[in-house]
């Protein structure tokens, strides 16, 4: 949306109306951000008001946004912006259809031993981040989870942990065992937090999570970890490990989050204790009569 709305201090009518259907729609502050910065990109490129464009405007775009080495989600959310924007804002039913949805490389995630995830904790640089860490692999939390936990939501009483407002905007519980219990309680004890469990460097805000990966990161250094190691590591390593522990996959998805069984079905590709323990069916043949 080309217009000086930054510039004066206002925001156009245009802009204002797509902020306020997001809203209607249950969008979240990140995406709304995303959604209006992808449309603003699409106006530089355009050099004129979106509102203008044609349909083979949105093909060039993504042409140009290809040659100049857009990764995959970049484009997916630009189509799935500019999409909203035009069928949405503006009403043109099928106006987006020339913008091309990029098919995600399918990559298995990076998975630690439980030796090595003993190791990174072992090798965090304090109580706070040790117990981070250990949130991030006890429950299987996304790390935007992680930073935004209560005191309060931790449930002693029945050994459960609340997120609230996870992705998808759904509240859920995770399970809290004693070790976890045990270490948060010695972090409250030592630092006696209100309000965030982890709190941040400004004053009444949490911990990041750039502030997370680089705890993550650099005790993972500290423990010569050779693999790419983040906070997602550890959820991943979760999941990983209760499927090797035969934990029905359902109760899996639902610990985790995902809306769709197949998100979660990744992790019996990495499973690899199961996979090893599965009998091949050539030491099943039969020898051959002689």
């Amino acid at each position: 949306m080309k217009d000086r709305s930054n510039e004066q201090g206002t925001v156009s009518p245009l802009r204002q109306r797509m902020l306020e259907d997001m809203s209607i729609r249950g969008f979240g502050e990140h995406t709304k951000i995303d959604y209006v910065r992808q449309v603003r990109m699409f106006a530089a490129f355009l050099g004129a008001s979106p509102d203008f464009a044609e349909p083979e405007d949105l093909r060039r775009y993504q042409l140009h946004m290809a040659k100049n080495g857009a990764g995959y989600a970049t484009m997916n959310l630009a189509c799935s912006a500019l999409r909203f924007f035009f069928h949405v804002i503006l009403g043109r039913a099928g106006f987006g259809d020339r913008m091309t949805t990029i098919k995600a490389p399918e990559r298995l995630p990076v998975v630690l031993s439980p030796e090595e995830v003993a190791l990174l904790l072992a090798h965090a640089a304090n109580l706070k981040h040790r117990a981070a860490l250990s949130v991030a692999y006890g429950c299987g939390l996304r790390i935007s989870e992680i930073a935004h936990l209560k005191v309060s939501d931790i449930d002693s009483a029945r050994m459960l942990i609340r997120i609230e407002q996870g992705k998808g905007r759904k509240d859920r519980y995770v399970m809290l065992s004693p070790d976890l219990l045990a270490l948060l309680r010695q972090w409250w004890r030592a630092k006696r937090p209100k309000g965030w469990l982890f709190p941040g460097q400004r004053p009444g805000q949490p911990i990041t999570p750039r502030q997370l990966n680089r705890a993550c990161a650099k005790a993972a250094t500290s423990a010569r970890i050779g693999k790419r190691v983040s906070m997602h590591t550890l959820r991943h390593s979760f999941a990983t490990h209760l499927l090797e522990q035969k934990v029905d996959i359902r109760v899996i998805q639902t610990l985790l989050g995902h809306r769709k069984l197949d998100t979660t079905a990744i992790y019996t590709r990495v499973a690899l204790k199961t996979i090893r323990n599965v009998e091949s069916p050539l030491t099943l043949l039969a020898p051959p009569p002689a």
